[in-house]
């Protein structure tokens, strides 16, 4: 009986040890796709020309601008957001970046959301990240930090396309391998 007992332990240990290791490469994969978004955003910064950032497509669009001020922040306020943070607290991000211009704190305030939205969720554990639901200010209904995980990074990516789309029409020589 001892040895059955033993024996349950260990499968429990084992099946365990398999979903951390799941999370783990669940998670893994999508900071993989974060970076990918930090990599060409930054190099799609760089190709912006001073003289272009008041670009508006239709009037009642962001500029290119205030797109780009908002992908930036895209980890750092949906970090916050999912933290339960409020309205209030989001915006002091973007009055943080009022006038910025430079491609490369752009690029770098990009790279500092991205990590410490990793720090966070990586001091999560597995049963937190899976099952912990919070609220954003402007939810009636909470959502699991995967899930958050996996909007953000969907987030970045539509506003990272809509940077690339808004360079195409401003004739930048950007194609699909800009994206990879």
């Amino acid at each position: 009986m001892h040895d059955q007992v033993e024996l349950i332990d260990e499968l429990f240990n084992l099946r365990g040890n398999r979903i951390m290791s799941e999370v783990l490469e669940m998670k893994e994969h999508l900071y993989h796709e974060l970076e990918v978004a930090v990599r060409t955003t930054k190099a799609l910064l760089a190709k912006v020309k001073q003289e272009d950032w008041n670009y508006r497509p239709h009037e009642n669009m962001r500029t290119l601008l205030e797109l780009v001020h908002h992908l930036v922040l895209v980890p750092i306020t949906d970090l916050a957001i999912l933290q339960e943070k409020s309205q209030e607290d989001v915006h002091q991000f973007y009055i943080s970046l009022e006038g910025t211009y430079d491609p490369e704190q752009l690029g770098n305030r990009l790279e500092e959301g991205v990590q410490a939205l990793k720090n966070y969720l990586n001091g999560l554990t597995d049963e937190e990240f899976l099952n912990k639901e919070t609220k954003a200010f402007y939810l009636d209904n909470g959502k699991k930090q995967a899930a958050w995980l996996t909007e953000i990074v969907t987030h970045a990516f539509h506003h990272r396309a809509q940077f690339f789309t808004y360079l195409k029409q401003l004739g930048y020589d950007v194609n699909m391998f800009d994206l990879y």
